[in-house]
C-alpha cells in the first residue's frame, strides 16, 4: 500500500466510518443498545453500509466512550449526552476563539 493510496486516507481519517456497532460497542466496553440509545438522543449519527447495517468512525466512538464515563458514573443517558455536546461546543469555541486572537495579535503587529 503507497501512502497516497486511497485505503490510507481512510485509514488517517477520524471521520471514516470503519466500525460495526458490534465492534465499536465492545471498543467502548458498552452493549450494541447503548449506542443505538445515543443515536436516539441524537449524540452520533452512524453511517448505514449498503446493506442497512450502522457503521461508527473514531471521532464518534471517541464521543460514545465520553457517554458511557458520564453514564458509568451516574448521569442518565439524555443528560450525558446533552453535557458531550456542550463540551465539544465549548472546545470548538476556544478553539476558534484562539485563532481569533492569534490573527488579530497578528494583525496588531504583536508577537
Amino acid at each position: 500500500m503507497t501512502a497516497d493510496s486511497p485505503l490510507s486516507g481512510r485509514l488517517d481519517d477520524d471521520d471514516y466510518p470503519a466500525y460495526t456497532m458490534g465492534r465499536a460497542a465492545e471498543m467502548i466496553g458498552a452493549s450494541p443498545a447503548f449506542l443505538r440509545a445515543l443515536g436516539e438522543a441524537r449524540l452520533i449519527t452512524p453511517l448505514r453500509s449498503e446493506g442497512g447495517h450502522r457503521r461508527y468512525s473514531r471521532y464518534q466512538l471517541r464521543i460514545a466512550a465520553r457517554a458511557r464515563e458520564l453514564v458509568d458514573q451516574g448521569t442518565p443517558v439524555e443528560a450525558a449526552c446533552r453535557i458531550v455536546i456542550l463540551e465539544d461546543q465549548l472546545e470548538e469555541a476556544q478553539r476558534l476563539n484562539a485563532e481569533y486572537r492569534a490573527a488579530a495579535a497578528k494583525d496588531a503587529g504583536t508577537p
